[in-house]
């Protein structure tokens, strides 16, 4: 749901293509929910959303993410708000789960960003998770057998804890080899240099 999660995941797979050894770096996602609170509502504005959200005005709302979407337009990407529909990622997060149980976490992520921030898909939605895993290969009717037992629950509280116990308070917040952290879309100097100093010490 972070716009800037998908921003610094591109600008973190600058650096990684730079760095000699990314053929060794293994990432993986953990789950962070930004508004536990939220209720799905393909009928809601995601520009409202934000501003009931930060108690501002429509037009401030819509201004910032005016903004975001130009950010994110200068690393490729297309965010296209006016399609946004507010979902809780509790979901999406159990699917990244299922993913990376079948080793395609990252294609996972990917796609439930461009889904969210570009295609106005609800992420929150069964039959719409359904049709990504189909798309990644792996089988859908798994996946919806997993969300009706309430599968994966657990790995996403386990991951929130997690972040709460590392005193992580916002998103994007990248941590390397548990030693090295990096807060924010940072520039992929910054990415590049700290996988360069994580080698080192290897």
């Amino acid at each position: 749901m972070c716009p800037f999660c998908y921003i610094g995941k591109r600008k973190f797979e600058v650096a990684l293509a730079q760095f000699e050894h990314k053929d060794t770096v293994e990432i993986e996602w953990k789950s962070f929910l930004l508004s536990p609170e939220m209720q799905t509502d393909p009928t809601k504005n995601i520009h409202q959303f934000l501003a009931d959200h930060k108690g501002i005005s429509l037009d401030e709302a819509t201004g910032m993410n005016d903004n975001v979407a130009h950010i994110a337009a200068q690393v490729g990407l297309q965010y296209n708000f006016d399609k946004t529909i507010p979902a809780n990622s509790f979901n999406a997060h159990r699917y990244l789960h299922f993913a990376k149980q079948h080793g395609k976490q990252n294609q996972a992520k990917e796609q439930l960003f461009k889904a969210y921030f570009t295609d106005g898909k609800n992420v929150d939605d069964a039959p719409t998770l359904m049709a990504l895993a189909g798309e990644l290969g792996l089988d859908a009717n798994a996946l919806a057998a997993a969300m009706g037992n309430g599968d994966f629950t657990n790995e996403v509280i386990a991951d929130i804890q997690e972040a709460q116990a590392l005193g992580i308070q916002g998103v994007p917040f990248f941590v390397f080899d548990r030693k090295y952290a990096v807060s924010g879309a940072q520039d992929p100097a910054a990415f590049l240099e700290t996988l360069e100093t994580v080698a080192g010490g290897q």
